[in-house]
């Protein structure tokens, strides 16, 4: 990604002026369990290849996914067609050193031997959760784990010696990239003010840096509705209300009245500035403008996208991070998803509103993209499937999940560029002389494209087969395979 000239005016300034306490010192930093010493994986010896100079090592597919590992041997057959791409797990100080002085990383090193078993390359979120390296109260308790918001540490250099203690042990292990807590945006996952968080940061950046110089340190992750609250005010600031309002609509078509008045109905930019102003909204955009102000320093190496709208808002979305991106620092989307409500779409359209997403999300430069959930589960939530799974609970591939294993091979070690010729949307995944694109028509008008020596096409996630007659494309997704360039191969598309 790369920003245009200038610099970001200040988002909602007052909103910065967020705190809450930390608490009082800590001692001696805790010696760890004995680390292991594994081999190492593909992930740490191999170059870097695939869809972008700035790739993670090791990661030579872009389309990823997050899983539960407590099933995870339901989905290692499904996993198996994702080698070369990445995923994360999140841990938290709290959770592994209950009691200080006696860490125990057993769980967190079973996730890292078995992702390096499948090919796919781990990347770590470290939180601190609420215990006694922070002191105070856990306010929220979630899931099943219990998992609480988190606190700042008591002592800062204790906290670098364990953040060294974590990298230091999964660098063997090929990990290289460490995400500083999850949404701090919202107040279950961080009790801190935004300055907390940016001393956080700092010091823990400085820790994974001296524990391993090729380290990547990524930032938390804001949330997708914060990134929503992002692209609206800054159209707002910008002195284009109109968009601002169509923007917001355009990535909110599901959330609306889903949180109570932070995500309220919007036709008119009275009614958007006055839900940008709300608490929780003026929070979302003062976490936001700490993180990029981290990206802006490079005290953050990787900036990290969560997004579970409507694949109507990326073309925004993607906007703005440009806007609002440093150049040559990469963005990866570590949290991909289907927010919907009582949705009631059936397997195939959500299937193809899948691929809609990520394929935006890739041909606009995003370099890494993880769906969340792989697996619905549901003993997590109550009622319907808020969040759509790429498998059902026992590991039953649907037709999401076939299409992003399609995804995934077409873009294995290959790069990728945005296709907006002829009326289409889509990409074009190029390895050598071979060209697969990944198209669909979204102004309701069919384009055929004629049969030429060497055209195959396929629905996605289907074998592609060799052209006979004519190609038609149109709102669903189809691959074409073929050689030469992109705008050469459409070329006769009518």
């Amino acid at each position: 990604m790369t920003r245009r000239p200038g610099r970001r005016a200040p988002l909602l300034a007052g909103a910065l002026a967020l705190a809450l306490a930390a608490g009082a010192a800590c001692s001696d930093s805790p010696s760890p369990t004995p680390r292991p010493t594994p081999t190492p994986s593909a992930a740490a010896t191999e170059p870097t290849a695939g869809p972008g100079p700035s790739a993670a090592p090791g990661v030579r597919n872009p389309f990823g996914a997050h899983w539960d590992w407590s099933r995870h041997e339901s989905f290692v057959p499904y996993l198996k067609q994702l080698s070369g791409s990445a995923t994360y797990h999140e841990l938290s100080w709290c959770d592994i050193e209950k009691a200080q002085g006696s860490p125990d990383f057993s769980a967190v090193d079973r996730i890292a031997r078995e992702s390096r078993d499948l090919g796919i390359t781990l990347h770590l979120k470290i939180r601190t959760g609420v215990c006694w390296a922070t002191g105070g109260t856990a306010r929220h308790t979630r899931g099943q784990a219990n998992k609480t918001e988190s606190a700042m540490p008591r002592d800062l250099a204790v906290y670098q010696g364990f953040v060294r203690d974590v990298v230091r042990r999964y660098a063997p292990y090929g990990v290289r990239e460490y995400a500083i807590e999850n949404e701090v945006n919202a107040p279950q996952y961080w009790a801190g003010s935004p300055a907390d968080y940016r001393r956080l940061v700092t010091s823990a950046a400085e820790a994974v840096r001296s524990a391993d110089p090729q380290a990547r340190v990524v930032d938390s992750g804001i949330s997708s509705v914060a990134y929503g609250m992002g692209i609206a005010d800054r159209l707002v600031r910008a002195g284009r209300p109109d968009d601002a309002v169509a923007a917001y609509r355009a990535y909110f078509p599901r959330r609306v009245g889903t949180r109570g008045r932070q995500i309220p109905a919007v036709d008119r930019p009275e009614q958007l500035r006055a839900a940008l102003a709300t608490e929780q909204n003026a929070r979302n955009l003062a976490f936001l403008a700490v993180t990029e102000e981290l990206l802006d320093e490079r005290v953050v190496d990787v900036r990290q996208l969560h997004f579970y709208e409507h694949f109507a808002g990326v073309p925004a979305l993607l906007d703005y991070l440009r806007e609002q991106t440093p150049a040559g620092v990469p963005v990866q989307a570590w949290e991909v998803g289907q927010f919907w409500r009582d949705g009631d779409g059936d397997a195939a359209s959500r299937a193809d509103e899948m691929v809609k997403a990520v394929v935006q999300l890739v041909a606009g430069g995003v370099e890494q993209v993880l769906w969340l959930p792989l697996a619905y589960n549901p003993g997590n939530r109550q009622g319907s499937e808020v969040r759509y799974g790429l498998l059902d609970p026992d590991g039953t591939v649907r037709p999401a999940g076939v299409k992003l294993a399609g995804l995934a091979l077409a873009a294995q070690d290959a790069t990728a560029e945005p296709v907006t010729a002829k009326g289409l949307t889509g990409v074009a995944f190029r390895r050598g002389e071979l060209t697969v694109l990944v198209l669909w028509s979204g102004s309701g008008r069919t384009v055929s494209l004629p049969a030429a020596p060497g055209l195959d096409s396929s629905p996605v996630g289907a074998e592609p087969r060799r052209v006979a007659g004519t190609v038609t494309i149109g709102a669903e997704p189809v691959l074409i395979r073929s050689t030469g360039d992109p705008a050469a191969i459409l070329g006769p598309a009518r």
